[in-house]
Order: structure tokens, then sequence, then C-alpha cells
């Protein structure tokens, strides 16, 4: 069983400002960008060795990123048995509670995304105890970007790791997930992980910054939390036989040095976990 847990649907470029595409190209050097997605091109490149994919859009007015939950709605609806649907709400504009109450009991949606750095707010905040407590009430996961970005106004702040113990201790039974190991943050993520039962970290979009992620995952076996880490890709910046072929080249690129070796049997556990037991989905 393959189990992505990090993919996108949105209509590329209609959902994203002007001034995020240009800091995008930015970032890429001042190539163009295609941020499109499609079911067939996600199975086409090897997508459909996935029994399970989750799927999420994202709202963050600051950074310029805005999918409405409809959208994601239709996207799940063209193979509704095998994707699965999470919601996304910015705190920073009003309305946003009813959104996520929409999003979860007229959509369907099984799980929240949020995007606290791009969105310019904190985990722990105040205001977002009502969506910590839905989603304890509701038992719906929450999936956050941690990590860095390119976006210039995105505060980095927001996204650090540390940000969630206080809400895992205060929401313990709210199953978080970390996203990108938050990259460049991986020490944070990892504790963070370690100390609470119901928080866990994918790897999503690090295989190509290879001696990053081997660092990463390095952290991870040393502090024994292999178990909770999750498969995913971040579809469409970069696909699931990508993101396998990384992760088996690591060990590879250590050839000729004394440097230790990630288990590779915890490599094929973590691309064949049953993210969504852990998660409360099944």
């Amino acid at each position: 069983m393959i189990i992505d847990v990090h993919t996108h649907a949105w209509q590329f470029p209609d959902h994203f400002t002007d001034d995020f595409r240009q800091q995008a190209r930015y970032a890429k050097g001042g190539g163009e960008l295609d941020l499109t997605v499609t079911l067939d091109a996600y199975n086409n490149s090897g997508g459909s060795k996935a029994d399970r994919v989750v799927v999420f859009g994202g709202k963050a007015k600051l950074s310029g990123l805005w999918v409405d939950d409809d959208y994601v709605a239709s996207y799940v609806a063209q193979d509704p048995e095998r994707l699965i649907g999470f919601l996304s709400v910015d705190p920073t504009q009003t309305g946003w509670e009813a959104e996520m109450e929409r999003g979860h009991q007229e959509l369907g949606m099984q799980g929240i995304k949020l995007l606290s750095m791009y969105a310019g707010f904190y985990p722990h905040e105040e205001r977002l105890d009502p969506l910590w407590r839905y989603a304890s009430e509701h038992a719906l996961p929450v999936l956050l970007h941690t990590g860095t970005t390119f976006v210039a106004q995105a505060p980095i702040d927001c996204t650090l790791p540390r940000h969630l113990d206080p809400v895992a201790t205060r929401f313990p039974d709210v199953r978080i997930v970390m996203a990108h190991i938050g990259h460049p943050y991986e020490g944070e993520a990892v504790v963070v992980t370690r100390k609470h039962r119901h928080v866990f970290t994918d790897l999503s979009a690090l295989h190509y910054r290879p001696f990053q992620l081997y660092q990463s995952l390095m952290l991870v076996q040393e502090y024994g939390i292999w178990p909770k880490v999750l498969f995913g890709t971040d579809y469409p910046f970069t696909t699931i036989d990508a993101s396998m072929d990384g992760l088996f080249a690591l060990n590879r690129m250590l050839d000729g040095t004394a440097l230790p070796r990630l288990d590779e049997e915890q490599i094929q556990a973590c691309i064949e976990r049953d993210s969504l037991d852990l998660l409360g989905l099944s």
C-alpha cells in the first residue's frame, strides 16, 4: 500500500496573484513556471501507484494564494474512492470558521490544511482555538506547511515547528502533520514529533536536496521516530517516482565514505505506511 499524504489541487495560474508567480519565477532563476495540476498528470508520473491520495488547495491572502474548497471538492469527485480532500482556511480573514464548517459538513472534507507562514499567523494563537477544538471534536487531522519559502512577505517565524508544541499539549487528540520535516528546521520538527503521540511529519519535496534529506532522516533515525514519518510528494512540485528514487539514492551517495547509512527497511516501511490509520482516516 502507498498513501500520498501531500498533494495539491488548484487552477494555475488563476488561483495565484501576479506577485506570487513573479516571486516563484525569481526563486527558480527566472525560468518559466508551470504548476498545472491534473489528476491524469499525477497518475502518469507514478501517482497511479498510490492507493489513496490526500488532496488540498490552500488559502493565504498575504502571499497571494487562494483555492476555494469547492474546487478541491470537484477535483476529489474525479476519483472519490481514492482521493481524500482536506479543506483550507486563512484565519486572518473574516468568515473562516464558517468556511471550515462548510468545507467539512457540506463538502465532505476529511482534514484541514493550514499555511501559517504564508498567511501570517501562528498556529498557537488564541484566535485559532476554535479550529483546534473543532478538529478535536470531529477527528479531523491537520496538516501544516512547516519550513522555508521564497515568498518575501511570509514571516518565517510563523512556520517554526516549535509553535506546534503548545498546540499538541493543549489539544492532544488532534492528529497533526508537520510537512517537509520542517526544513531547514528539521531538528525542531523531529523533537516535537517525538514528544507528542499524535504529532507526525512528512518528507514531501525534500529529495532534490539530497544531503539535507539524508541529514534530516538521520535525525529521524537517531531519535527513533521512523514510525511517525509519513510518505508524501508535494505534487506538482515533485512526483511519486522521483520521491521514491530520491529516497533510495541517499545511501548510494555515501559510497566511499564512513558516514552512517540510513535503514533502507525503514525507508521502505515509510513508503508503504498506513498513514490513514495513524491519522484516524481509515
